[in-house]
């Protein structure tokens, strides 16, 4: 099953989609007029069953195929936009101040809704499409709050798949990978704590900004003498904040970064080195450090028998040669992750060319990207529920 004739037939359509939604862009669970457009289509469309709600904003079509019973597969794009002022400069770029899809999200709703079209008009498996749309995936953990709210067990789900534009794989390919495609993110601050003095004495004070820089040396030995060079972790210092002018020792110093990890384990060992490395390296200068420590989306891991479906799915698209087996892992982070937490599943990137990188004010969705995802989905809801 090649690319599908029939989703090259709805390409202007879904573009259409793709770019009202883009001039539309809504934020993190305030997504009222995208699901309102997700609801109107779905209800063109003949979707059986359209519920609206789901982790608080979130909108799930069902289309039940040929026989009764069966199983279920979710297929989810997210919904929301990022708040970023555009600078592409097109005819269809946002006409909200400060937001702006400049992550591809427009996109993967306009291919979700062309595969809810086709589905429901070809009813060619057996079983039930479960179409997810989920709200803030930038930061607000939308999936999980779906989750909680009985997403898999309201709608029987046993398999669940995700699918993510990426700049710079070519248009018409995929990638993917068994394990780990992308990594678990979190943020931390450092507060070290000393006793400020005047600069010309500083052997009256406790120097917290010596202190602090002695922190960011020392972490970098987390990613590179604690971990094995197999392994992949990222332990980055992104914030020094301290003093306030030329003369004077602050008496604290504030640090801020990230890490990207992609196993548990690695997880917990950059937290306790974290707070080993800073506490000790203050206490030995008699000053005081917290690490404070905040956990966001975990590791998005494919499972691996659903990571060869889906890749057999965008080869029977695309083609062998278009569709990378080995991708990644990716260091970006995505609360799809929650979902495969909850069942098993696959995330896939779709080729988007050469354009701007994500979350970058000049960045557009490339809609010719749009039939290839209209068949990928079709083709594996059609493959996991055959007739």
């Amino acid at each position: 099953m090649p690319l599908l004739n029939s989703a090259a037939a709805i390409a202007s359509e879904a573009t259409a989609w793709r770019r009202h939604l883009h001039r539309n862009p809504e934020l993190l669970y305030e997504v009222g007029d995208t699901a309102a457009f997700i609801v109107e289509k779905l209800t063109e469309f003949g979707v059986d069953e359209i519920v609206e709600g789901i982790g608080r904003s979130g909108v799930v079509g069902v289309i039940h195929g040929k026989g009764a019973g069966g199983r279920a597969i979710g297929l989810r794009a997210d919904m929301d936009a990022l708040p970023l002022e555009e600078k592409t400069g097109l005819d269809w770029a946002s006409q909200r101040p400060g937001q702006m899809h400049a992550c591809g999200h427009d996109g993967h709703m306009a291919m979700l809704l062309g595969a809810a079209r086709l589905l429901a008009d070809r009813r060619n498996f057996s079983g039930t499409v479960v179409l997810i749309f989920q709200p803030a995936e930038e930061g607000g953990a939308g999936g999980k709050a779906m989750i909680d709210d009985g997403l898999m067990e309201r709608f029987n789900i046993a398999e669940v798949y995700g699918m993510h534009n990426y700049p710079g794989i070519p248009l018409g390919q995929f990638a993917i990978r068994s394990g780990p495609i992308m990594a678990a993110t979190d943020e931390f601050q450092i507060i070290v704590t000393g006793r400020g003095g005047h600069a010309a004495q500083p052997h009256k004070a406790i120097d917290p900004v010596v202190i602090g820089s002695q922190i960011v040396l020392a972490a970098q030995t987390i990613a590179s003498r604690m971990v094995s060079p197999i392994d992949a972790l990222v332990v980055s210092i992104t914030e020094f904040h301290a003093g306030s002018t030329h003369n004077i020792i602050p008496d604290q110093a504030r640090l801020g970064g990230t890490v990207r990890s992609f196993t548990p384990e690695n997880r917990d060992l950059a937290e306790e080195r974290l707070k080993a490395i800073a506490t000790g390296i203050a206490a030995a200068q008699g000053a005081k450090a917290e690490l404070r420590y905040k956990r966001n989306y975990p590791a998005t891991v494919n499972h691996a028998e659903e990571a060869v479906h889906a890749a057999d799915a965008a080869i029977a698209v695309a083609g062998t040669d278009a569709v990378d087996t080995d991708f990644g892992p990716w260091t970006a982070a995505e609360d799809f992750s929650y979902m495969l937490e909850s069942r098993p599943g696959a995330f896939i990137m779709i080729g988007n060319g050469d354009s701007a990188g994500l979350h970058n004010a000049g960045y557009d969705f490339n809609d010719d990207a749009l039939p290839y995802g209209i068949s990928y989905w079709v083709t594996l809801a059609e493959r996991r529920l055959r007739a």
